[in-house]
């Protein structure tokens, strides 16, 4: 059998036009050079201390060494913790819970969808300095408070180490939840609402055709869903960047931002490609992770 399989995939690969190896080759040449090859450049950066002119120059593990006794790092990595959770965790339960309350057709309802959305349409780097001008000492924020008597609650969000992290995560809570929304929609959109229906007949409460009817349909969906996040999460910057720059005293600092300072303001591009390299690890870890765990559920 082995012998007659071989030749007949030679003959399934002669078949094809030559045309279409070359449409094929063309955007797989363009995904090794401009993807590929960045990135196992980056691994091998990680090992070397480069200041961007002349040879780098191999260190081995020193990078990695010294980030485990670098504490604005630690500070970041625990920083990028909270960020994945907060992030993530506000993004996917704020984005559901509209989608289900969007989700029957009803009169306004594009219209709310659309008002919800909107924030997407902008850049980050725009919806902080959006937000950056919310949270200044006579801002909205600190105006909604002293309009309905909370004036001990009043600060200036981006300057306190205490909220700086939690201030811009709101930001960019508020602008990825319309797009969580939007994809969660789209997995409602292909449930089957017979069983919906079936279950309610039987006395299936809300909640319970919810859970034990609906949730099941949209694991494919929390899978993509699970992945953009986490991506999302550890390679935030923009926003970041454009409201607090990983200040004050780096408090709101993430690993994507101490990699730029470490790559383009210090010229340290070995130290910022190990940190590339423990963003790039991270992420590995937690879509792995999930997926295991999901595959074993559906095993189950």
């Amino acid at each position: 059998m082995t012998t007659v399989a071989a030749p007949n995939r030679r003959a399934r690969f002669r078949s094809v036009p030559p045309v279409v190896w070359l449409f094929l080759l063309i955007p797989a040449v363009v995904e090794v050079g401009m993807v590929f090859w960045p990135a196992l450049n980056s691994f091998y950066l990680s090992l070397t201390n480069w200041k961007g002119v002349g040879a780098a120059k191999p260190v081995g593990l020193a990078n990695y060494r010294d980030l485990a006794s670098d504490d604005v790092f630690l500070g970041a990595l625990k920083n990028n913790v909270i960020w994945v959770v907060g992030f993530g965790g506000l993004s996917v339960l704020g984005g559901l819970a509209l989608a289900v309350a969007l989700n029957k057709p009803r009169r306004g309802v594009g219209l709310y969808r659309s008002a919800i959305y909107l924030p997407m349409v902008f850049s980050l780097a725009v919806t902080g300095l959006f937000w950056r001008v919310q949270y200044q000492p006579d801002g909205t924020i600190n105006t909604l408070l002293g309009a309905v008597g909370l004036h001990g609650l009043e600060k200036q969000w981006l300057a306190d180490p205490h909220t700086a992290l939690y201030a811009v995560l709101v930001a960019a809570v508020w602008r990825q939840v319309g797009y969580i929304m939007v994809l969660y929609l789209a997995g409602l959109k292909s449930t089957d609402p017979t069983l919906d229906d079936a279950s309610a007949v039987d006395g299936a409460s809300a909640w319970q055709r919810f859970r034990y009817v609906t949730w099941p349909q949209l694991r494919g969906v929390n899978t993509v869903i699970f992945a953009v996040t986490v991506i999302d999460s550890l390679r935030t910057f923009d926003i970041v960047w454009a409201m607090t720059q990983g200040g004050p005293y780096h408090s709101s600092e993430l690993l994507s931002t101490y990699m730029f300072e470490q790559g383009f303001t210090f010229v340290n591009l070995g130290y910022a490609s190990a940190i590339a390299v423990v963003i790039f690890a991270l992420a590995l870890i937690f879509i792995i992770t999930y997926l295991v765990r999901a595959t074993r559920e559906e095993a189950l």
